[in-house]
Formats: C-alpha cells, structure tokens, sequence
C-alpha cells in the first residue's frame, strides 16, 4: 500500500501574474483542511536550491487574495537547468519532508517540473499562471483577465486623445510569443488593426488600409501591437509608417509591466482558487505530472509534457472578426 502524501510544496515561478496569490492560499487551505502540511519555496526554483523554504500556516494566506503579484516572489533560476543544481533542489525537499510540489507558473516552469519530477520521481502537478493565455489545455490562465482588462483601459484612454488631436496610435501591449492580449484588448477597444506574433503582416497591404482611410477622412487609429509581433514591437513599426505616411500624426505608447500588476479580477480570482483546491484534490487522488486547467468551465486535466509541446493556436475566424469590424 502506497504511502499517503502529507507534506506538499509550492512555488510560483517565471513571469508573476495577478491571481497567484489567490492559487497560493486555495493551495494552502485545501491542504491543511486535509491534514497536509504545507511548505511555501521562495522565488521560485531559486528557492528550491537555495532551501529558502517555509512552511505556511492558514494565518500565512490571510488577505492575500486581492493583492497582485506573489508573496512567494518569483524568479528565473539556471541552476535548476543544470543536473547538480536539481540535485541540490531535490535533497534541500528531502530535509523537509516535501514529497509533491505544486507549481504555479507558465510552460517554462512545467518544463522544469517535468525534468525534474522524472529525475527524482517527486509528483507534481501544475497551475496555469501567466497573463499570455498561451499554455495549450485550458480556455484561461490565471492573470489573463486581469492583464487584458488592464490594457482595454488603457487603450480606451488613448482613444480618447486620440480623437482629439485625430492621431494614430500604436500601442504595443505584452506577448512576447503568443499574441492573446493584443487579440482580445483589440478586439473590444475596436482597433483599426492587430498584429501578434502567430500571422505576419503584410506592410503592403497595412500601408495601403490607412491611404484608403487617409481619403475617407478617417484620421484616428488605434494599432494594438503584441510586443512579439515579426516587426519588432511598436518602434519599429512606427518607424515604417512614419516613413512610408509622413503626412500621418502618430505617437506610440507602451503600456509595458502595468499589464503585470494590480489586484486580480472576481475571474482571475475565482479560477485561480478553483485551480487550487483541485490541485491538492490530484494529489490526494493520486493524478500526478498534471496541469489543472478550465475548459467550458469544467476543470480539466492535461498531463504536464503535452502542455510543455503544444502552445494555444490563434484560430483564422478570430482574425476574420479583426479585419471584419475593423472596417
């Protein structure tokens, strides 16, 4: 008979993203209602190695679940991407006892995950949290919502000057491989065009709509730019128009790491929490090297080396709808 897991770890790793901290406390409270013990790693692998580890209370998570960022910290670790550093990562969890890990992070941390649990046969189980929405396996990641409401007000904002001076503005928002953010902030500030990492523009064809708008009179744009896009970002961009338009009034703006920060959504919020409570429930339950996602709604389980090979596909009605209302 297998022994029962009573002591689980759990870390957030790579870029920090709204939400995380309400996965924290689900995490938390879930595994102490089952008689766990809980041990919170700081900054994320980093915290692995260098054993800064500690165990977390019900008190640890109070009035927690509104704040953005993570109380765990966060970081980028390459001494886990070596096999001495993983060594030490595993031997500083045996110290403590910790025998599942809860991993809350992008596909960069469940490749960690999955090395490393494959290495030392240490289960874990992954949460989707990166406001890119790029992890195939799940309609949402935790942040997504957040990070996109906060670029839909900006924009909105920027129309409005925009209007006043009759400029167009190129806003570059964050992906830097996937282009969600630029899709959906787009779509519902009604911008004119939308370039992301996944389909390449044409310059051709982006300088020819904007002569056509040119002659119609239409004198405000809004470009919502991923700041993946094959141009190279909203400069780069601007420079091209410039060039090409140079009766056009243009400016750029972008938004950059406010898209980060900020107190999570009621969504990012409530996923967030129901990605944790089913965490600890796969471990109780014994489904290992899973990532916890949403889709219609319903939880939904994808083992964690399928995540880490697929990325979320932008589908071409998606781009249909763009150029449709954007004339």
């Amino acid at each position: 008979m297998k022994k029962k897991i009573t002591k689980i770890g759990v870390l957030t790793s790579g870029g920090d993203s709204p939400g995380m901290n309400a996965a924290i406390r689900a995490v938390v409270r879930t595994g102490i209602y089952y008689g766990m013990e809980v041990y919170g790693i700081m900054r994320g692998y980093s915290g692995m190695v260098d054993n800064e580890i500690i165990k977390l209370e019900s008190k640890s998570v109070a009035n927690i679940i509104q704040r953005g960022g993570t109380i765990l910290k966060t970081s980028r670790c390459q001494d886990f991407f070596t096999p001495e550093g993983r060594k030490k990562a595993y031997q500083n969890l045996k110290k403590h006892g910790i025998e599942a890990l809860i991993i809350i992070g992008g596909d960069g941390s469940f490749k960690g995950a999955q090395i490393f649990s494959n290495e030392f046969n240490i289960p874990c189980v992954g949460l989707p949290g990166t406001i890119d929405k790029d992890i195939a396996g799940t309609d949402f990641t935790i942040g997504f919502d957040t990070a996109v409401n906060t670029a839909v007000e900006a924009i909105d904002k920027i129309r409005d000057t925009a209007d006043a001076h009759d400029r167009l503005f190129i806003v570059e928002v964050m992906g830097r491989d996937a282009g969600y953010i630029a899709l959906h902030s787009g779509i519902s500030t009604g911008a004119e065009h939308i370039l992301i990492p996944e389909k390449k523009t044409k310059v051709a064809d982006l300088i020819e709509s904007f002569k056509e708008k040119e002659k119609r009179k239409k004198l405000v744009n809004i470009i919502v730019i991923a700041e993946g896009d094959d141009f190279g970002g909203a400069d780069e961009l601007a420079k091209l128009l410039s060039k090409e338009l140079p009766k056009i009034d243009l400016r750029v703006c972008i938004l950059g790491h406010i898209q980060r920060g900020g107190a999570p959504s009621c969504f990012d919020r409530v996923i967030a929490s129901r990605m944790g409570y089913h965490a600890v429930e796969c471990i109780l339950e014994e489904k290992f090297n899973v990532f916890i996602g949403v889709v219609n709604n319903k939880i939904s389980y994808t083992p964690i080396n399928e995540a880490v090979k697929k990325k979320q596909r932008i589908s071409e009605e998606w781009m249909k709808i763009v150029k449709i209302l954007a004339t």
